[in-house]
């Protein structure tokens, strides 16, 4: 009996990299899974496919598991309504969304076009809120529902030409805290991960130079989606019951815990401030606890265990 025995699990991009290794590992841990892929390319905007999907699933059902294909978008929440009518209707019931599902259109904030910024918005920000409401009524009526949905270090520290995907992997980790903080007295949890694994997506980014290059393949060679896969899983289950509202990372064989934005340091003047003051006062009393402008790699600068 795997951890995630008598549960059905909704996967959203369920046909490749991390979604794909998501789908299979909920099937062994003995989840009935729901496996949704648009089947299209990773930058999205393509008419998509159904076989990626159907592959996952003929997979699950080659194992001895249950699962049905969906080849929807999480953009449209018709389709996503749909998706959870296809749980209900085909498995009887419906306990865990994971919500990999994204895609990427990089490039300079200052050459960002309108349809990037707006197609990566809606994938991975109007996607996770699709995910999360078409689920959090029928979730809070049955007081049982865990949501892990997906952040990036995009957001949370930062990287040079994913403005769009920075600001909607941040617009993620604020929707995931409160459907944690309103979901915790009805049984309804959310967790967020950071992911590192080699996947479609980290294929498309850009390599400029050896450094980079080389960064490339101990990422392709030591963090796979099968670990990212893991931690998804157990966060679904419903034996963490007591983690919520918490911000993972899954990068090779470690498991990060992020902290969270908090108040480090506090500078008051009974007079209150001015432009000026601020400037020669303020600002300065800061400077020891400003954070720089470090990228992801230069946080993480050592290789994987």
């Amino acid at each position: 009996m795997g951890v995630l025995a008598g549960r059905v699990v909704l996967v959203t991009g369920g046909g490749n990299g991390i979604g794909r290794a998501c789908a299979l590992a909920a099937a062994h841990a003995g989840a009935r899974v729901v496996v949704n892929d648009l089947g299209g390319s990773v930058a999205g905007g393509d008419e998509g496919s159904a076989g990626p999907a159907q592959a996952v699933v003929d997979e699950i059902r080659a194992a001895g598991g249950e699962a049905v294909a969906n080849s929807h978008s999480v953009s449209e929440m018709d389709a996503v309504r749909g998706m959870v009518a296809q749980a209900l209707e085909v498995f009887g019931g419906l306990h865990a969304v994971i919500n990999p599902a994204g895609i990427l259109r990089d490039g300079m904030f200052h050459k960002t076009s309108d349809a990037d910024w707006d197609a990566v918005i809606a994938v991975h920000l109007r996607g996770a809120y699709n995910v999360a409401r078409a689920t959090v009524e029928h979730f809070r009526a049955q007081g049982d529902g865990a949501y892990v949905l997906f952040t990036s270090t995009s957001g949370l520290i930062g990287s040079i030409g994913q403005a769009n995907y920075a600001a909607a992997k941040l617009g993620v980790m604020g929707l995931s805290r409160v459907l944690a903080m309103e979901g915790a007295a009805k049984g309804v949890r959310s967790n967020i991960i950071a992911p590192w694994a080699w996947t479609r997506m980290i294929d498309t980014i850009p390599i400029r130079d050896e450094a980079q290059l080389a960064r490339v393949e101990r990422i392709r060679n030591a963090m796979r989606p099968d670990q990212v896969a893991q931690l998804a899983v157990a966060l679904a289950a419903p034996a963490a019951s007591g983690v919520n509202g918490q911000i993972f990372g899954a990068r090779g064989n470690e498991v990060i815990l992020f902290s969270q934005p908090r108040p480090i340091r506090t500078v008051a003047r009974l007079e209150g401030w001015t432009p000026e003051t601020l400037i020669d006062q303020g600002f300065p009393a800061f400077s020891g606890d400003l954070y720089g402008l470090e990228s992801t790699a230069q946080v993480f600068p050592t290789d994987p265990i």
